[in-house]
């Protein structure tokens, strides 16, 4: 069976989601520093990629309306939330702000 994306947000103590598109540009420019963010953070973080276009019903609940748009859940709750391409020492600076958060 399938996970949901709900119970999917909710496996992991910490999840970055990137909202992306395979035609953005902006979006290949983040995919490289979100490994380096990953290969920083280890396990204290989960990175779950969802393209706008093969799951619109997912970007429409959680409102991206552009790409990238970076969420971070923490426990299922939504902490965090930024659009556009950010560097890794700002992003990794949230996930850590958002990690102390709810």
């Amino acid at each position: 069976m399938k996970q949901s994306f709900p119970d999917l947000l909710a496996s992991h103590p910490l999840i970055l989601v990137d909202f992306y598109a395979t035609w953005c540009g902006p979006c290949k420019t983040l995919g490289p520093i979100l490994s380096q963010v990953k290969a920083e953070l280890q396990e204290e973080i989960k990175i779950i990629k969802i393209d706008v276009d093969k799951n619109p019903s997912i970007a429409a609940q959680y409102q991206v309306k552009g790409v990238p748009t970076l969420i971070a859940f923490k426990k299922g709750q939504n902490v965090w939330r930024q659009s556009g391409v950010l560097q890794k020492d700002v992003i990794i600076g949230q996930i850590k702000a958002a990690g102390r958060s709810v």
